[in-house]
């Protein structure tokens, strides 16, 4: 039987149909890959789909909040170094670099919430377990030497030096960069060999290498109660800021590790909610580091302390009666002699009178 004769359809229209049914299948499927979501571009990369897609709100609403954190961030450091030629005493001058410090990493907690909307992949993961601990681990150094240096001040009325105390904060850091690099290394190692995925790691074990952030809450927390039993309590209100600041942060690394750990698992949204719950609990920590901490201690930084407004006022006293003084012996001066001239006035008067009762 002829080949050809069998099929009546020639070859080269038949190789046609399946180039064309290939091409349009191969079509299809691309479109539908890459469709992306209502508000981003095509062509965008799917793991930045949750900073521009407006059916997920919350990256967009969370990306908004935190740029606004970043440009305050940047103004406030730029209000604290501006302030330096006009704080009248060196106490406060001293603490200036470590508060610099503090902004610094709560500029850092803004910027990790980026990366924490991007989706996850190997850097982005690497990123999250260093920087999340590192970040607050500079913040809460910076309040713990804060508070320290506020016990001298309210018992002596004298401070540490202001390079001592930043080197407290500095080295309080450090010890948190070497737990999550160690830690880091060894997740990497362990998830490489074993599964293979970088991100795979459990929401216990993310917390568990927090301790050390932990411990840097409470002890700046319990470090800043001792600071109201000082002899020069003008000093104390300054301790207020920073209780306020490490109460709100407790309840707020409750909620977030709460809902991390227990309920985005019950609820059975932990595909879903964990990530916005981590940027959640930096987007709130960092502003109320800036609301409860750094404004209130600006607003303090040029106003005069108490002891020296005693100072001035008890100079402007001394000023008042040394004037009054003054005045009241030019009133005597010259009333004694305008008295004196009185008394010399009749005597001469006499002698006048009598020189002509003589010669008659």
């Amino acid at each position: 039987m002829n080949f050809q004769s069998a099929w009546p359809c020639p070859a080269w229209a038949v190789m046609t149909s399946l180039w064309v049914i290939l091409s349009f299948s191969s079509l299809s499927n691309a479109q539908t890959t890459t469709a992306a979501p209502s508000g981003c571009g095509q062509g965008l990369d799917p793991i930045y789909y949750y900073l521009c897609d407006l059916s997920s709100a919350w990256g967009i609403v969370l990306e908004a909040i935190t740029s606004a954190g970043i440009v305050s961030s940047f103004i406030l450091i730029i209000v604290l170094v501006a302030s330096t030629p006009f704080i009248q005493d060196p106490r406060k001058k001293s603490i200036l670099g470590t508060q610099i410090f503090f902004l610094v990493g709560t500029t850092g907690l803004f910027c990790l919430v980026f990366d924490i909307i991007v989706k996850q992949n190997f850097s982005t993961c690497a990123s999250r377990r260093f920087l999340f601990g590192v970040f607050f681990a500079m913040c809460f150094s910076a309040l713990w030497s804060h508070g320290i240096s506020l016990n001298c001040l309210v018992r002596r009325n004298r401070g540490p030096n202001g390079w001592w105390v930043f080197l407290i904060a500095l080295c309080l850091t450090l010890v948190e960069v070497i737990i999550n690099t160690e830690w880091l290394i060894i997740t990497i190692v362990r998830t490489a060999s074993t599964l293979g995925q970088p991100c795979a790691i459990f929401n216990q074990d993310f917390v568990m290498a927090l301790i050390y952030v932990m411990f840097l809450i409470l002890a700046g927390f319990v470090t800043a109660w001792p600071a109201f039993c000082g002899r020069y309590g003008h000093w104390s209100k300054h301790a207020i800021f920073i209780l306020i600041t490490l109460f709100l942060s407790i309840c707020i690394w409750i909620a977030w590790i709460v809902m991390y750990i227990y309920g985005n698992v019950q609820l059975v949204k932990s595909l879903y909610w964990d990530d916005p719950t981590l940027a959640i609990a930096l987007v709130s920590n960092a502003w109320a580091f800036i609301f409860f901490y750094i404004i209130p201690e600006i607003s303090q930084l040029t106003k005069p302390n108490l002891e020296q407004t005693f100072e001035e006022e008890g100079y402007q006293a001394r000023g008042v009666g040394y004037e009054t003084i003054l005045k009241e012996q030019i009133s005597q001066s010259n009333y004694v002699e305008n008295k004196a001239f009185s008394m010399d006035e009749p005597a001469g008067g006499n002698k006048k009178n009598s020189v002509p009762l003589q010669r008659l």
